[in-house]
């Protein structure tokens, strides 16, 4: 049975909706046509001239300041709360560092809040409008609002681990050609910071992109120590976090870099090498579900079905 009270609360609240939106729309639309010459002017002469002031300080009816006033506050509020309620600021500005984003983990609470907005929407209209949920209980139909709005906040959270996930994977891929040309390029007579430039100009990925920021650092008047030190603490990459260890400690030592660069190029292939048997023998297990679930009991079934269809005939 559809209770036909919400039907205009709906609809008014649509209404309103549409409305601000439409005033919104037409509030940011260019003028057309020319400016008149006392606009022009008018910005000129406020220090001298009333009139001038007067128009400058004249307001359109544009909701756009009204409702920025009124949400930027409350949405500065939530996203505090959200930050303090799921903490692990520093963990999500190290996964922002690892994806390669260049967000703000203020901004990424924002955008949590936003996913969480619009889950709790969405939840909120299917609560009231589907007919499935006309007949469930209303506590039911008010917590399904709520757990959507929890699982936009997870949602994104988990778009932004696997993002950090494949870029760290890219990395442990293209770590080991990374130290073979900086170790040819060692040995050619280069130094670290035109190794690291070379690279950075000559190669295509996610390592020679942070060194490229390493690079631009360093030309801004950080230390190349400091800067690679930053890089290894950003990314957080185990290889790469031992790779860089010991170029500091060649650094600081005065060790010969191009041995140690190659010794950790083997090192890191070696690794290269453990990760894809590890990954091989996971997908080995994985592979006998199909097998055992899908292809033994049809190999079964075409074994059995010959016999099973005479035993019925001659019965």
């Amino acid at each position: 049975m559809v209770h036909l009270s919400t039907v205009p609360t709906i609809a008014l609240a649509l209404g309103a909706v549409l409305g601000l939106g439409l005033w919104l729309v037409a509030a940011s639309m260019p003028r057309l046509g020319r400016a008149r010459l006392v606009d022009r002017v008018a910005p000129y002469l406020t220090d001298i001239s009333p009139e001038a002031r007067a128009m400058r300080a004249r307001s359109d009816a544009d909701p756009g300041s009204v409702l920025g006033l009124l949400v930027l506050p409350v949405a500065r509020r939530l996203r505090a709360t959200l930050s303090g309620v799921l903490g692990g600021n520093e963990a999500i500005a190290r996964r922002l560092r690892q994806a390669g984003s260049g967000a703000t983990v203020e901004r990424f609470r924002g955008e949590q809040l936003a996913w969480a907005g619009v889950a709790f929407t969405i939840g909120a209209a299917l609560a009231v409008l589907a007919p499935s949920f006309a007949t469930m209980p209303t506590v039911v139909r008010v917590a399904v609002p709520a757990f959507a709005a929890i699982a936009g906040v997870v949602l994104r959270d988990w778009l932004l681990q696997r993002s950090a996930r494949r870029r760290l994977a890219r990395i442990s891929a293209e770590l080991p050609t990374m130290l073979e040309f900086l170790t040819l390029s060692l040995t050619a007579g280069e130094g670290m910071l035109d190794a690291l430039r070379r690279v950075a100009r000559a190669g295509s990925g996610e390592l020679p992109t942070e060194f490229a920021r390493v690079v631009a650092a360093v030309g801004t008047g950080i230390a190349l120590s400091d800067a690679l030190a930053d890089l290894r603490d950003g990314l957080d990459h185990p290889a790469l976090t031992r790779a860089l260890d010991q170029v500091l400690g060649a650094l600081d030592r005065g060790a010969p870099l191009a041995a140690v660069l190659r010794a950790q190029a083997g090192d890191a292939r070696a690794e290269a090498k453990r990760t894809i048997i590890e990954l091989a023998g996971r997908k080995e297990i994985a592979m006998l579900v199909p097998l055992i679930f899908l292809i033994l009991p049809v190999t079964i079934a075409f074994a059995l079905f010959p016999g099973y269809l005479v035993l019925q005939a001659g019965f």
